[in-house]
Order: structure tokens, then C-alpha cells, then sequence
């Protein structure tokens, strides 16, 4: 018996924990689910109805893509913007630039398939909602929250997720009509590193290519 009572004051914690995660967990997860339905939306609409931000998300995509086609998965994140796109990581301003310039020309010989990429925040945003999505009709079906309910949304999210953003990305967030698109340059920033206590500068850690829009006839 006292072996059973010491098990239980070790396990006390641990089944607290849970107890209390079991509660909290798909309270809080119902709350972020009814962000995502009016947050998530609207942020997909700001850039979709923004035609300089999604030639250049595009153009982001694709120079990202370009980079990966020749050194492989690169650890590369970027911004659109309507002066052009940000593009933070470590690489070559140099390779940078070629990269972002031979992605323009593929985009307009037609390489549609360049202006998606698989690790886009909006494949991420599609995730969150689809998750949300999910989440609020499963509580609905069963009528009460459920930490089941959460894992379920997370999966099914996982799964479609990515297909649907990309689907996302394609007809709303990027545009390939790129046809009177220039690149006038890139601005880079070192990154600082020390050594031995002293500041030296690096490999470029954050890229701004510039791009304007020349309407063609």
C-alpha cells in the first residue's frame, strides 16, 4: 500500500499537467481558431488585391527557387514588398542578384511554376485556416471541446494544408504577369560575427532587390 501511495505522490504532477493541458488546450486552440477565420482572410485579401506585392512575391518565389534548383534547400526566407522583395539568409549578393534576374526572364518565357514555393508563410496562413476551419466543425458535430478535436484539425491541416496553399499562392498572392517588371538593383547588409571577442563583417544575411514596373503595350 505504501509503495501504491508513493507512485501516486511521484505521479501527482505528471497527471496534473495533463489534466490541466486537456482543459486549456482546446479552450485556447477554439479561441486562436476564431482568429484565424477573421484574421487569415483578410490578410490574404491585402495582397491579392495588391498587384505590385504579388508580381513581386512571385519574383521572390522565384529567385528563391532558382537558388535551390542548383545548391538545393537553402535556409532563405523572404518579404515581398512594392518596391521589390526582402530576402534574409546567408549567400552571395552576387548569386543573389543572378538568381532573381534569371528567374524574371523564366517568369516571362512562361515558367509559371517558379511563383510557388512549397515553404511560403501563405502555405502556413492556409494551414492555420484549414485547421480552424476543421477545428470549428468537428466541435460543432460533437458539441463540446476536446483535446481529439485539436489533434484532428492539426492533422488534417497538416495534410491539405500545403495543397491548398498552393492553390492560394497561384490565384491570389502571386502573379506572373511580370512582363513590364526591371530589377535596378540589390542592397545588401553584412552580417556581424565576432571573433575572438572582435567584430567582423560576414556573409550578407538580408537582401533587398529592387524592382519597378515599366507598363508595356
Amino acid at each position: 500500500m505504501t509503495d501504491v501511495w508513493m507512485l501516486m505522490f511521484l505521479l501527482w504532477p505528471l497527471m496534473l499537467f495533463v489534466l490541466i493541458n486537456a482543459l486549456l488546450v482546446p479552450f485556447h486552440f477554439a479561441l486562436q481558431s476564431l482568429g484565424g477565420l477573421l484574421s487569415i482572410p483578410v490578410q490574404i485579401y491585402k495582397v491579392a488585391t495588391n498587384p505590385l506585392l504579388r508580381r513581386n512575391h512571385a519574383l521572390e518565389h522565384a529567385t528563391i527557387n532558382v537558388i535551390e534548383e542548383r545548391y538545393g534547400p537553402r535556409p532563405l526566407a523572404g518579404l515581398a514588398r512594392e518596391d521589390g522583395f526582402l530576402l534574409r539568409g546567408d549567400a552571395d549578393p552576387l548569386l543573389v542578384e543572378q538568381a532573381a534576374r534569371i528567374g524574371l526572364e523564366r517568369l516571362k518565357r512562361g515558367e509559371t511554376s517558379l511563383a510557388v514555393h512549397p515553404r511560403c508563410g501563405t502555405s502556413i496562413l492556409t494551414a492555420n485556416f484549414v485547421s480552424s476551419v476543421v477545428f470549428l466543425l468537428l466541435l460543432l458535430q460533437a458539441g463540446m471541446l476536446s483535446i481529439w478535436t485539436v489533434l484532428m484539425a492539426m492533422l488534417l491541416a497538416n495534410l491539405l494544408g500545403p495543397v491548398f496553399g498552393q492553390v492560394v499562392q497561384r490565384l491570389f498572392t502571386t502573379s506572373t504577369d511580370v512582363y513590364g517588371m526591371e530589377i535596378v538593383g540589390i542592397q545588401y547588409r553584412p552580417s556581424a560575427i565576432r571573433v575572438f571577442g572582435l567584430p567582423l563583417r560576414g556573409m550578407p544575411d538580408l537582401f533587398l532587390v529592387r524592382t519597378r514596373w515599366v507598363p508595356y503595350y
